[in-house]
């Protein structure tokens, strides 16, 4: 499978629990930090949960 390269592009204020749980289990901190991951079923559907609040690409 393809590998997605995920930045965080805001910040986590305001948001819901199971959303910060998500970010934190993708391994994303700070603002701008980023992780690549492999693109199965998973991570995509944790992407998708936090959608609004990262960036994903294609490596």
């Amino acid at each position: 499978m393809a590998q997605i390269k995920i930045t965080l592009v805001k910040g986590l204020a305001g948001t819901l629990p199971k959303q910060r749980k998500t970010i934190k289990a993708l391994g994303l901190g700070k603002i701008s930090s980023s992780v690549v991951h492999e693109a199965n079923p998973s991570t995509l559907g944790m992407v998708r949960t936090v959608a609004h609040l990262v960036k994903v690409e294609e490596v």
